[in-house]
């Protein structure tokens, strides 16, 4: 007894000096005011950026047992390693200290000059004070394509203000990367996402350290809805990896002919999976071998065409648009990127009434997307153009699959009631607060219909402008310190170096000023848009889970015997009814060409029949039924529709019991006769 004291100052010594090594080899120093309380670091880099928040952090579930919290669905940690690793200047941590993190591209210096992408992207010169730490005079700035947004202490502050899930988007561009005068390192895409996956791992350690030791800080990188439930009933901010590049597994396009393959999709995936990704785009920016990307405006817009053509040989191509639904308006605004096309080479014109991308989902775009649904991964419909995210919706209902993500605004938002149908997750762009409110009004009635929260992407690091500031004379301007929204924390202006910010005159300067912007937003639209936002992340999380307990109906019509009132007589290749039942879609059953044709299965017995899907060849039903009968003679329609426009199509419709399922095609919708390479029966 007489040893314990002893034994236990000397323990309890040897754990400090050990912590002591670790937070000095990893950067920060102790502190004199931290560690009294669980959210305070036991130790931080002495200087640094404060957060400006009091107050312990919220945790647990509410009454119900949901999560609450914001989410930021689309933001960019690590941007600054990619395109070249020179593009967007400063890091979000480093273990020198935060006058190292915090500086500003070598080639800027002495005023700005050579920011060059500034001012290809914006116009204006790019000029600006290079100094970072401590003034900071010119950046970040809202207005700011190149300098970091997301300095870690910055981070700190939104998830201390109530942002509770985080989706950090690894992204690059090869092309853009290879155009740029400036670089550090490859262009190759996929090193750029192993090594910004890498560093977010490299955060998350050195946060714990600060914490006192592994798994103790606040950022949380999770790989399964549970694990982030769990960490966000804790009061920390749980971190997703997702990828945002335009050519992934190598999957671009030259002269319209894909340089990859389905095995190199699965190769990709697999891997992107084993590094903790759990939701991608496609596409973005360029049109590559999976899909066409939803256009972008202005003098951006004709930089990225320009990077496109440098890229695969092609511009973008558009058509008319054959619903309500349309891509972003081409930019078409001189830009200097077109000195780099060859000599005799011009960004050609646009019809204005061809509104939508040629390019939709391509077969190998189709196989990447049911390979994500193979892994229960959360397709980004983001920057996909409105033809490829028609598709992929088709492939999703076809299967019931919940895995749809819009984190910030790039799909047309027609779309969102299919979306929100799956079971999705919708988030909008960190527009200015009254705008914000304007668009969740728009779809106020969606969300209420459909029990969900709501989310903001910020795409921080990203190429966009941020929220402007409305003015300290404003009448409904944000007053310092405020409350965050559950109550439990003072929010104050936050300090780095010698500048403090105030969303009233710097606006949406850095990813730390998100809890301002949610206050602002209080201010413009009242309390109803912000409890929507602190639902984001219980609603963003219930999608993920849904998607991982998601598990594909029985096919019914699986392998049956199948009949149809004519098939098409080809010498080499049968179009007979089975091939339509066979789980092969290189076959396919095709009629004569004619009106009026059916192609029926039966199922064997009598099941409860809710869900037809039918995959069309090109030629396909514009007018057609989906017929029931429990006896082969007597049918009903079940289901209808004049508008048929190929592709995939799913009737659903009130349970009813069926044995045979017939498919009526009333009027074709090409001059050749009605071919369906598969059709699946389903029960709901």
């Amino acid at each position: 007894m007489a040893r314990r004291p002893y034994r236990r100052i000397r323990h309890v010594t040897l754990v400090s000096l050990l912590l002591l090594l670790l937070t000095v080899g990893l950067g920060p120093t102790p502190s004199s005011a931290a560690g009294a309380d669980w959210w305070d670091p036991v130790a931080r880099p002495t200087p640094d950026a404060q957060p400006g928040v009091t107050g312990e952090p919220f945790t647990g579930t509410n009454s119900q047992g949901d999560v609450r919290g914001f989410i930021d669905a689309h933001d960019h940690l690590f941007s600054n390693e990619a395109f070249g690793g020179r593009l967007i200047c400063g890091k979000v941590f480093s273990t020198a200290g935060v006058a190292d993190a915090l500086k500003d591209c070598p080639e800027h210096y002495p005023d700005g000059s050579l920011a060059l992408f500034d001012y290809i992207t914006h116009g204006g010169d790019g000029k600006h004070d290079p100094t970072g730490w401590p003034t900071f005079k010119d950046w970040p700035a809202y207005n700011s394509m190149t300098h970091q947004a997301n300095y870690y202490a910055w981070v700190e502050r939104a998830w201390r203000g109530g942002q509770r899930v985080l989706v950090n988007d690894l992204v690059t561009n090869g092309t853009i990367c290879s155009i740029y005068p400036f670089k550090a390192r490859s262009c190759d895409e996929m090193t750029s996402i192993r090594l910004q996956a890498k560093l977010s791992y490299a955060l998350q350690d050195y946060i714990d350290a600060m914490y006192g030791g592994t798994g103790k800080g606040w950022f949380r990188i999770v790989t399964d809805s549970a694990q982030a439930r769990q960490v966000v009933q804790q009061g920390k901010l749980a971190v997703v990896l997702g990828v945002e590049t335009s050519e992934p597994f190598g999957c671009k396009q030259v002269l319209d002919v894909a340089q990859c393959s389905k095995a190199d999709i699965d190769k990709g995936l697999d891997e992107l999976y084993a590094l903790g990704v759990r939701s991608m785009f496609l596409c973005h920016k360029f049109d590559n071998a999976l899909c066409g990307v939803r256009f972008d405006e202005g003098g951006l817009g004709t930089a990225i065409n320009v990077g496109q053509f440098l890229s695969t040989g092609t511009f973008w191509k558009t058509e008319q648009c054959t619903g309500p639904q349309h891509d972003n308006p081409i930019g078409t605004a001189a830009s200097a990127a077109e000195d780099d096309l060859p000599d005799g080479v011009d960004v050609p014109a646009y019809d204005s009434d061809a509104r939508c991308n040629a390019r939709g989902l391509t077969d190998l775009g189709a196989y990447a997307v049911r390979g994500m649904m193979q892994r229960k991964m959360m397709l980004e419909i983001d920057h996909m153009g409105v033809k490829a995210v028609g598709q992929a919706l088709d492939i999703f209902e076809s299967a019931s699959y919940p895995g749809v993500l819009s984190s910030h605004s790039w799909m047309d938002l027609d779309w969102t009631e299919r979306v929100y149908a799956l079971g999705g997750f919708a988030a909008q762009y960190m527009y200015g607060s009254k705008e914000f409110v304007a668009e969740a009004a728009r779809t106020k009635a969606l969300r209420d219909t459909y029990d969900v929260g709501y989310g903001f992407g910020t795409d921080f690091n990203g190429i966009g402008d941020h929220p402007a500031p409305r003015g300290a004379d404003t009448t409904d301007k944000v007053t310092y310190p405020f409350r965050s929204v559950d109550g439990g924390s003072v929010i104050d202006r936050q300090t780095t170096g010698e500048r403090s910010f105030d969303i009233n005159t710097d606006g949406a300067a850095h990813v730390g000023m998100i809890p301002d912007w949610i206050e602002d937003i209080r201010k413009v639209g009242g309390e109803d848009v912000v409890d929507d936002l602190f639902r984001g992340a219980e609603s963003y999380l219930s999608t993920w889970g849904a998607t991982e307990q998601h598990q594909a109906s029985a096919d019914l019509a699986g392998g049956r015997p199948a009949q149809a009132s004519s098939s098409e007589s080809n010498p080499v290749t049968s179009y007979q009814p089975d091939r339509a039942v066979d789980g092969d879609r290189a076959t396919r059953w095709a009629s004569d060409w004619s009106d009026d044709q059916w192609w029926q299965v039966d199922l064997g017995a009598t099941h409860r029949v809710g869900r037809v899907t039918l995959d069309w060849e090109r030629a396909y039903g514009k007018e057609y039924r989906v017929e029931l009968s429990t006896d082969g003679v007597n049918w009903t329609t079940a289901w209808s529709t004049t508008a048929g426009d190929g592709g995939l199509d799913t009737a659903r419709f009130t349970g009813t019991p069926a044995r045979y399922v017939r498919v009526h095609g009333l009027h074709r919708g090409t001059e050749w006769g009605y071919s369906l390479y598969e059709v699946t029966v389903h029960s709901s």
